[in-house]
């Protein structure tokens, strides 16, 4: 069963707290179980940072076990609030963007805070999101505190590449799960110059075709999802920031072309994580 289970990162913040929320909800839906996991770095032999617990030399007996005492309480919380639903906490030693990224591969999904303390201290901020999201071998949902959202639809940012098309099937199964609708975003650039023959409804309308058989397999599986399609031109990051407005999740996939070329080296990623009104997940090959 560890290949469908939900990983959450897990250090006792606020965010990771609404992480482990997110979770919860997901895992209430699809019956998977739910691993909290904190990963502990231990920075020079003077000492570590940990939540929860005073300051110390690791590996040191007290201190590990206040730190699982923590991860236990929490997941004994969540599981006594969910009885339907099976927790476990777990602690684990190393670079967290390294182990998450190990344990990834483990899972059916990775859920993270967006910020904490210990050892996922900046996490949006610096290298660690972009190399999880990166470099897992599952999909990574990464929520933030107060972006929980509950209503409105699952948007999910399509180009038509092998990435998108498993981020396509990932999103209709969570609007599924959720009975919301699927709003499908297209997003093409119009070309150089202004060639005479250049027509956007047409392009437009070819774009809608191209998402409709991309969509052909999941409506069979999942007939009763409302779906929407939009093919915009302009940029791919902005009109999905500007989509999670109304959104519960947005969905992309990890490398694209066109309007998402390089997400996850370039610009698109961050600022959806960065920036998103709501949970944004990143679907792995």
């Amino acid at each position: 069963m560890s290949g469908e289970e939900i990983l959450v990162g897990y250090d006792g913040s606020t965010d990771a707290s609404v992480a482990l929320d997110w979770a919860l909800d997901e895992a209430g839906r699809s019956g998977r179980p739910v691993r909290l996991a904190y990963v502990f770095e231990w920075l020079t032999v003077a000492g570590w940072v940990g939540p929860g617990v005073a300051p110390g030399i690791w590996p040191d007996e007290t201190a590990r076990r206040q730190v699982e005492e923590l991860v236990g309480k929490a997941a004994a919380d969540a599981a006594a609030e969910r009885p339907g639903v099976t927790v476990r906490g777990e602690v684990f030693d190393g670079p967290p963007a390294l182990v998450l990224q190990e344990r990834s591969a483990e899972a059916g999904m990775l859920v993270l805070g967006s910020r904490g303390h210990g050892g996922f201290g900046g996490l949006l901020a610096g290298s660690t999101a972009v190399s999880v999201t990166a470099h897992a071998h599952c999909p990574v949902v990464v929520v933030r505190d107060g972006q929980a959202a509950t209503s409105g639809p699952v948007v999910v940012g399509s180009d038509g590449s092998d990435s998108a098309l498993r981020a396509l099937g990932f999103a209709m199964e969570r609007a599924a799960q959720r009975d919301v609708p699927l709003r499908v975003l297209r997003v093409w650039s119009p070309p150089g110059g202004s060639p005479a023959d250049f027509d956007p409804e047409d392009v437009a309308a070819k774009q809608r075709t191209a998402v409709e058989a991309e969509l052909a397999p999941w409506r069979e599986t999942f007939p009763d999802v409302p779906v929407e399609i939009s093919a915009v031109p302009g940029s791919a990051a902005s009109l999905l920031v500007e989509a999670s407005r109304s959104a519960q999740l947005v969905v992309v996939g990890s490398r694209g072309r066109g309007g998402l070329r390089g997400m996850l080296l370039g610009s698109v990623s961050q600022q959806l994580i960065q920036h998103a009104h709501c949970p944004v997940a990143v679907v792995r090959e």
